[in-house]
């Protein structure tokens, strides 16, 4: 039987023409008509702007936690889970809960799968209707960054205090993989190829021990080269080794936000309390070189730093030739030379950029200003800023989708 509320008459004819309707209703075609869009999750209010990805006019609100209430109601019958849940909007949401850290659409446009920190889990949102389709606690207490796979299947997820990355089915949130990392696992970047993970951990970075002299205290800081057919760890190293081999020992070796080359042999690794970034060469194993970029604030002293992030942000043209840099303690974005390392700095469009995302295109940076809660769209080619654009709550992640035609109508 069909459901009058969820279909007209005409999508039920519609939907026999276009040999879509099942026994049971509706069964949602693959090739079903979607819209490009670009995701911006703002993480203290809960919510996620779309914008429509040619025009960037805005054309929804997705709400992340339509569950909030409920959500909160568990948590006062577990204390341990509570002082957990307190403590993350204590040390890492600057006195904030995080409500949607990262987000990827399905290949279909009907899905929006989300990891809310404080509430340690990842669910997908069904756009039409903003309700929860599932919902998965990762281990520990925090989830954090998350990945999708090249062909949209499956999105693997930090778990931050378990110190494991769980790999789900988009579709259904099942488990299908999962492997154990360091310290604070953080950044997850999937190969072109869909047949690796690139993994690193970046310590305790909420900890006030943060001079050199106290860098034992943050815990175990690895990267990590994840097969994603067996889940097993293909290479992992310690940045501090080579950071040290390289005469960098001074640097942090916490491995933020990363970017790499089109053949995925060099890697752009911004650190702990630099401001700048290292490049690192993956088939001969050893940083190649440092780049440093200008620091506007010499005086600020390092607790003050936004959970160790001196600079949170990097992304890479489609060409290998240029770099995006989010200077989130800097307030600037710098666009960067690969092949000299000079750069541009871009000042006074906003403050406290937090994520830089490349467009699939791959001749535009989108960043997050999650101080002044707008979204900035550079070009490439030019290195000027083509619109800015308001936003909610404390933007971060940036991501391009897609969404159901009928549903940006």
């Amino acid at each position: 039987m069909i459901s009058k509320e969820r279909f007209s008459v005409r999508k039920y004819l519609k939907a026999l023409a276009a040999g879509v309707l099942v026994a049971g209703g509706w069964a949602g075609a693959a090739n079903a008509a979607t819209r490009p869009v670009v995701f911006v999750g703002n993480n203290w209010d809960g919510t996620v702007n779309v914008f429509d990805a040619s025009t960037y006019s805005r054309v929804g609100v997705i709400n992340a936690v339509p569950d909030r209430s409920k959500r909160m109601s568990e948590l006062f019958f577990r204390p341990v889970k509570l002082s957990a849940f307190l403590a993350v909007r204590q040390l890492i949401g600057e006195g904030n809960d995080q409500l949607v850290d990262d987000m990827y659409s399905s290949n279909d446009g009907k899905l929006l799968i989300a990891s809310r920190p404080s509430f340690a889990d990842v669910v997908a949102i069904e756009i039409a209707t903003g309700k929860i389709v599932w919902r998965f606690t990762v281990d520990g207490y925090r989830s954090d960054h998350m990945a999708l796979s090249p062909d949209g299947t499956k999105v693997a997820v930090s778990a931050s205090t378990a110190s494991v990355v769980h790999v789900l089915d988009v579709r259904t949130g099942a488990q299908v993989g999962k492997f154990t990392s360091g310290n604070s696992p953080h950044e997850n970047v999937y190969s072109k190829d869909g047949s690796k993970i690139y993994h690193a951990s970046i310590g305790h970075v909420f900890t006030p021990l943060d001079p050199n002299f106290f860098d034992w205290t943050k815990g175990e800081r690895v990267v990590q080269v994840v097969d994603t057919a067996t889940y097993q760890v293909l290479k992992k190293f310690n940045m501090a080794d080579k950071l040290k081999a390289a005469g960098m020992g001074d640097l942090s070796p916490a491995v933020r936000p990363m970017a790499h080359t089109p053949d995925e042999r060099f890697f752009y690794f911004q650190l702990s309390f630099l401001h700048g970034f290292v490049e690192y060469d993956m088939v001969n194993d050893k940083v190649t070189r440092l780049a440093r970029l200008p620091n506007l604030i010499p005086d600020t002293r390092l607790e003050d730093y936004v959970n160790d992030s001196a600079h949170h942000g990097i992304a890479m043209n489609g060409a290998g030739t240029k770099l995006c840099v989010a200077g989130t303690m800097d307030d600037y974005v710098a666009m960067v030379d690969r092949a000299t390392f000079g750069y541009t700095l871009l000042k006074g469009l906003g403050t406290k950029p937090y994520w830089v995302t490349s467009n699939k295109a791959g001749d535009r940076c989108y960043v997050s200003w999650s101080g002044s809660d707008q979204m900035s769209v550079i070009s490439y080619d030019t290195g000027k800023e083509i619109t800015r654009i308001n936003v909610g709550d404390h933007p971060q992640r940036i991501r391009e989708g897609v969404v159901s035609a009928d549903w940006m109508n």
